[in-house]
């Protein structure tokens, strides 16, 4: 896969009183992601090709992806496809990069989420309300040993938006 395609369309950045060490097992490690990601489990192959995987909090494959860049601690790059159907085939592949540097007594951690295609804003709002929860609750989680339990709501924008695709959606 041609990464320079991709083109980003979503960037975050955050500070996080850690180190470069937890912040990539935070984002790496099935034990972590629960607390901070709604229950949902990141477990993945350490490697350059390796699987990426997300477990639902029920057991069942969320996402399924691969891994593009493996740079610990540094940049991790996957591939991030959600397992509904004719999603990948209608939206395109997507591709999230997390990039971590030291930044004094703090982490920055930059994600950025990119699409090999345009994507209206419709279709982009699920990512652009959950992003900030979920990076939210790793901070709170690495800082103070807690992730909130934040409460959110169905992305309705993005949903309506895939129903209007013809995309089936839980």
């Amino acid at each position: 896969m041609n990464l320079d395609q991709f083109k980003p369309l979503t960037v975050y950045t955050i500070y996080i009183a850690s180190t470069p060490e937890k912040v990539w097992e935070a984002l790496t490690s099935a034990e972590f992601s629960r607390k901070y990601f709604s229950g949902f489990a990141v477990e993945m192959e350490p490697k350059l090709g390796g699987s990426f995987v997300v477990h639902a909090p029920d057991g069942s494959e969320h996402i399924r992806g691969e891994v593009f860049e493996y740079d610990p601690p540094r940049r991790l790059t996957v591939s991030w496809n959600v397992n509904w159907p004719d999603l990948v085939e209608k939206l395109g592949t997507t591709i999230v990069t997390y990039e971590i540097e030291q930044a004094g007594e703090a982490v920055r951690l930059t994600l950025s989420q990119r699409h090999d295609r345009e994507l209206s804003d419709d279709i982009l709002s699920g990512g652009r309300t959950g992003w900030p929860a979920i990076l939210s609750g790793l901070k709170s989680l690495l800082e103070t040993g807690k992730a909130p339990h934040i409460e959110m709501s169905p992305p309705v924008r993005l949903l309506e938006a895939l129903k209007a695709m013809g995309i089936k959606v839980p």
